[in-house]
């Protein structure tokens, strides 16, 4: 039977949806992007702000029409949305067979056997610190670049977040073990870029060594085979001097850094639960800058947090004009029943958010476009990544730039390149925010 996946929200659901491949495909399963061509269809779903649940409903009723249109015989929803809604998405969604939660992609091959042969819906929620870590994988991202998991919940407890409810607390996998599956990828895929990602990756090994063993990780993976290796969602108070240093000095890690600030007035970061204040940001961000030049720093803000004011807002507005970051994402404050802030006092207006979002998109893209034109008439190394065949050229990322998230760089070649494989581009102009160049 042909099985159908759709993987929705972050990375690290992307990373689940592949060791549920590998455990279907264990158990005979072939797999098929056609929907209608699946004889089951699974959707691996989001449900971290209303933005993403929607998508999430979207996806379902969208893959629903290939049970009365197509060969469809079973529709399975798993991941976060089902593990936190799945009571009430039962009656709601009379469309899915299957619902499972965030760690039952073991019990799926069983799971789907049993509907196809009995037809009885089948609802399974499981434990939210239940930990199901599997180095088994079957890569849906290009073979070139992988993301690399190795902790899974989180203790952090920002009062605007459902992750803790769904994901459980922070647990760390075992280092050996995340070790062995980063050669495993590289071996058997030729990865050249490892992406490391958990909800907070700067508090690896607290809870299962007594330590922060983060360095020690990445120490450990430098010996593995790739090109790159690249740190996500590093939680500002956690970014120690020595992992900057280490940053710094490594050959394989490249220059950039993902910290989700969320904002900068010390009243709203205090009311989100955050453990810094803007002092502390202003001191990490100047740290990074001085100790390893030219370093690429990403970040996140909230937008519209309950009794964010005027003011509040305009502190924001001046941090992110003064740090110009390279790249920035913003995002307005989604109100996420059972978390603290949903009850908060003073809720933001939903027009006012979107004014704000906006102006900071709109100073974000000044700042973003002319850090690009400074890298024209430069010659840039770049990895070859796919081919644009309506423009007739290349498509590549630099070092600084993430997979999915961040810009692209096209460029012509008067030979053969290969994918995965890096070449030195010299910039030639700028296309929005993304580059064009031509291979040296």
């Amino acid at each position: 039977m042909k099985i159908g996946v759709i993987s929705l929200g972050c990375d690290k659901n992307r990373i689940d949806t592949e060791n549920m491949l590998a455990f279907l495909e264990k158990d005979g399963y072939t797999f098929t992007g056609d929907p209608a061509d699946s004889d089951i269809i699974v959707v691996n779903t989001c449900a971290f702000i209303d933005d993403a649940k929607q998508e999430s409903i979207d996806t379902i009723l969208e893959m629903s029409d290939y049970k009365q249109n197509g060969k469809c015989k079973c529709l399975v929803v798993s991941g976060c949305l089902s593990q936190r809604y799945m009571d009430s998405l039962v009656e709601e969604l009379p469309e899915v067979d299957i619902f499972v939660g965030t760690a039952n992609y073991r019990e799926l091959p069983v799971l789907i056997k049993d509907f196809v042969n009995n037809h009885s819906k089948i609802a399974i929620k499981n434990d939210i610190n239940k930990r199901d870590f599997t180095k088994s994988r079957v890569l849906t991202t290009p073979y070139h670049y992988a993301y690399l998991k190795i902790a899974e919940g989180c203790n952090n407890n920002c009062t605007y977040c459902a992750i803790p409810k769904i994901r459980g607390k922070f647990t760390s996998r075992p280092m050996e073990e995340i070790v062995e599956e980063a050669e495993k990828i590289v071996a058997k895929y030729a990865v050249k870029e490892l992406n490391i990602v958990a909800q907070d990756i700067t508090r690896y090994g607290k809870d299962l060594y007594g330590e922060l063993k983060l360095v020690e990780l990445l120490d450990r993976l430098e010996n593995v085979d790739c090109r790159w290796i690249r740190l996500l969602y590093c939680y500002p108070e956690l970014v120690t001097d020595q992992l900057i240093e280490k940053i710094a000095k490594s050959e394989k890690i490249v220059k950039y850094i993902d910290i989700p600030m969320q904002h900068a007035q010390d009243k709203i970061l205090k009311r989100m639960n955050r453990h810094v204040r803007q002092e502390l940001l202003q001191n990490l961000l100047d740290k990074l800058r001085k100790v390893v030049p030219n370093i690429v720093i990403r970040t996140t803000f909230i937008v519209g947090f309950p009794d964010e004011t005027e003011e509040d807002f305009n502190t924001l507005y001046e941090f992110v004009k003064k740090n110009r970051f390279d790249k920035c994402g913003f995002f307005a404050y989604s109100r996420e029943d059972g978390t603290p802030a949903y009850d908060f006092e003073n809720q933001v207006p939903e027009e006012i958010k979107k004014q704000r979002v906006s102006a900071l998109y709109a100073l974000q893209e000044e700042i973003m476009a002319e850090k690009a034109n400074n890298l024209i008439g430069k010659i840039v190394p770049v990895m070859y990544e796919e081919v644009d065949f309506d423009n007739q050229c290349f498509i590549g990322r630099m070092a600084e730039d993430a997979p999915e998230i961040d810009r692209v760089v096209y460029f012509t070649a008067s030979k053969p390149v290969d994918i995965g494989e890096i070449y030195n581009i010299k910039i030639t102009e700028r296309i929005g925010l993304d580059l064009k160049g031509e291979l040296v």
